[in-house]
């Protein structure tokens, strides 16, 4: 019997040998019982989810698990349903003679308890990804499959021993699933390549999450695999990580890079990841324009100056100094200076400014009824409360001491009124006070991005007061309904005694206040804290901008991922030196060198472009070539070379790189992008065609341009020049 015929290899012809049922006969049984489990696990895991989005709903802490299990639930079955029988990576066999190890995107057990699938993550799994051949990690062989539509289209074995030669020959041919994926088509989309992780690679991506780790590598090294891989690995291995501690926040250099790496972490079980850039933090970042003046720019990229909105915002947290006479139905009571200085420091450190109010006039409430004789005149905290918040003059006292503020008032009066800049920037010189202001302050640029973080951050919600008083009114409110019918209640109770009379305690009336029905405010999923924040083309950073991840990341646990020499800017520092000035002192290092995706035709090309700028630059050796020249011709050829392309190929994506004028006039097609060098970084394509690549620029800049441009070929590179 054929074993193509009715089993899940579809090997083509000439892989024909590697169908010998002594090769492929115990794949096919296991293959058979992960089926059979898959089917089981997705029937009971729909049966659950149904049962839970069925259940009663309750309230509080009771709506957050049962949400919580309806995400973790939908989340597997989704992950199950998309990659079916095709979770399955490959295999390990171990030296010792024990049964055989299948490693798969997630872990599955049979209803026996039998283990068919060890998830990728687990510690056990981790010699399917970091043996080689000077350390085996005990094992005799490893086998990967290459899957496409649900059937094993081709498998490569690796043997680590002498032993494990016998009968494997026939699969241990030069064209590996590997070497052989590497080359394969590319889509709109990052492909899968969990199944063709290195042992260079893995090592990263198991690394701890203490402190921060910098992942440095040239083009086509995986950085970007490593870090999303490292992502998944770190919320299934760290509870620390977990979304309900703060969860991961993933910043990408650009819209493009998000949308062609947004499968790869639901595919390896992970949906609850924020992603975003670095203008995504602030609601303005969508719309900036760039900074013109390079003087300007330079000052702005200083975490320094972003220290100015500190003292920017302390200006308006001032106490009175003059007393007031406060008339009250009880008495006639003197809030001093001192009291003002005394309410004020109630507000606790790290408390935006715009939630400040709120507990200012609760200790100014706290002040004032210690000045009534309580015992003679029966007042309460409550019915004072509500006396003084009809009290005009110290309300507006109150108000102008501790204005509601607008974080895009704040930095617009540091760039329009050199007086207020000076008082929060001592430390700039005249002309450059000066040279930072401009006759609209709010025209703002991607300079400004990190000054409108962090003053954002710092002032909170202009709505927190009112939301807050809010709470306290529909609490109130419930509270005093709960009363009365408690009251009710126990008056009905014969006894006296029991579980009705228990409503009486503090405590039990507390736990019965709904939380769910008080006004809250609206949640900036990216405001964190987060627990660990992955940061990939992280050497265009600037000062200022990592401000702004610091501040979302208590814990300062980041994985950096990026080449120094791709910074268009130039990077002349060590890894070390740039991230410690910026505040990160915990820092550990991670290179990889070895390029698995540009050919080497390729990388000879773009070698001497980079090198010609930056002649220290970390270029990495390419392990494989594709037999295609790198091609140049004239910018009147182009449809021309697109035409023949797409005939040549009808899989695959093409990518033409040019300025931002050309990309403007580019009329894309249904396989052909246009980008500019900027926002083709961190992506890949079967062809690049380069448009006039001398005009993207000079100096490292320009050469930085050309040599990302250039390394995003994973087949072919044309180069046109000229009409």
């Amino acid at each position: 019997m054929n074993p193509q015929a009715t089993s899940l290899f579809e090997l083509p012809e000439n892989l024909a040998a590697k169908a010998d049922p002594a090769l492929i006969a115990d794949d096919e049984r296991h293959f058979a019982d992960i089926t059979r489990s898959l089917a089981e696990t997705i029937a009971d895991l729909s049966a659950r989810l149904d049962a839970v989005r069925l259940a009663p709903g309750g309230k509080g802490r009771m709506v957050m698990d049962r949400d919580m299990e309806v995400h973790r639930l939908s989340n597997r079955l989704r992950t199950l349903r998309r990659f079916g029988l095709d979770l399955c990576l490959g295999k390990v066999v171990p030296a010792d003679g024990t049964e055989p190890v299948y490693i798969g995107r997630l872990g599955l057990t049979d209803p026996d308890g039998r283990r068919l699938l060890l998830d990728w993550r687990s510690p056990a799994a981790e010699p399917f990804f970091a043996a080689t051949h000077a350390d085996p990690r005990g094992l005799e062989s490893r086998r990967r499959y290459r899957w496409t539509r649900g059937r094993v289209t081709d498998y490569w074995d690796e043997v680590f021993t002498e032993e494990g030669l016998e009968g494997h020959h026939a699969a241990l041919d030069d064209q590996s699933a590997f070497i052989a994926s590497l080359g394969a088509t590319r889509s709109s989309r990052m492909r899968d390549v969990l199944g063709t992780i290195q042992a260079d690679q893995d090592a990263i991506i198991r690394a701890g999450s203490a402190g921060a780790l910098v992942v440095d590598g040239g083009p086509g090294t995986g950085k970007t695999v490593v870090a999303l891989h490292r992502t998944a690995h770190l919320l299934y291995s760290d509870p620390r990580l977990g979304h309900r501690r703060g969860g991961v926040l993933l910043v990408g250099p650009h819209q493009p890079y998000l949308s062609y790496v947004g499968d790869v972490l639901p595919s390896l079980g992970e949906e609850g990841v924020q992603t975003c850039t670095i203008a995504d933090l602030v609601p303005e970042g969508g719309a900036v324009a760039g900074e013109k003046d390079p003087e300007v720019a330079r000052l702005k990229e200083s975490a320094r100056l972003v220290d100015a909105i500190e003292p920017a915002v302390r200006f308006y947290e001032r106490p009175p100094k003059e007393g007031l006479d406060i008339r009250t139905p009880w008495a006639q009571v003197r809030l001093t200076a001192q009291d003002w200085e005394e309410a004020f420091d109630a507000v606790e450190p790290g408390t935006p400014h715009n939630e400040g109010r709120e507990p200012i006039f609760d200790a100014l409430v706290a002040i004032l009824l210690d000045k009534h004789d309580r015992d003679e005149e029966g007042v309460s905290p409550e019915m004072l409360r509500r006396v003084l918040q009809r009290d005009r003059e110290l309300m507006t006292a109150l108000y102008r001491a501790w204005p509601l503020l607008e974080y895009t008032d704040i930095v617009g009066d540091l760039w329009s009124v050199p007086a207020y800049l000076r008082m929060c920037a001592p430390w700039l010189e005249a002309d450059e006070v000066r040279a930072l202001q401009r006759a609209d302050a709010q025209a703002w640029t991607v300079s400004d991005l990190p000054f409108l973080d962090a003053a954002r951050l710092r002032l909170g919600d202009p709505e927190a007061s009112r939301i807050q008083r809010g709470q306290r009114a529909a609490e109130a409110a419930q509270r005093e309904r709960m009363s009365t019918v408690i009251d009710d209640l126990v008056a009905a109770d014969d006894d006296g005694e029991g579980v009705v009379t228990m409503l009486l305690l503090g405590d039990m009336q507390n736990s019965l206040v709904d939380d769910s029905v008080l006004p809250t405010a609206d949640r900036d999923a990216l405001a964190g804290p987060f627990a660990h924040i992955v940061v990939d083309e992280a050497q265009e950073l600037t000062d200022a901008q990592w401000r702004m991840l610091l501040l979302r990341c208590p814990s300062r646990s980041f994985t950096i991922v990026g080449d120094r020499a791709q910074a268009r800017h130039g990077f002349t520092e060590s890894w070390r030196e740039r991230l410690e000035r910026v505040g990160l002192d915990r820092v550990e290092m991670a290179s990889l060198s070895i390029n698995y995706r540009t050919p080497e035709e390729v990388m000879a090309a773009a070698e001497p472009v980079i090198r010609e700028a930056l002649p220290d630059a970390n270029v990495p050796t390419s392990i494989r070539g594709s037999g295609v020249p790198v091609a140049y011709g004239a910018l009147a050829e182009l449809d021309a070379r697109l035409e023949e392309w797409e005939a040549r190929n009808p899989e695959g994506v093409a990518c033409v790189i040019g300025d931002a004028a050309f990309q403007a006039a580019f009329p894309e097609r249904p396989r052909v992008r246009s980008l500019t060098p900027e926002l083709a970084k961190g992506l890949e394509f079967d062809l690049v065609v380069l448009v006039d690549p001398d005009g993207f620029g000079e100096g490292v800049a320009g050469a930085v341009d050309r040599y990302v441009a250039m390394t995003r070929a994973t087949r072919e590179l044309v180069v046109l020049t000229g009409p």
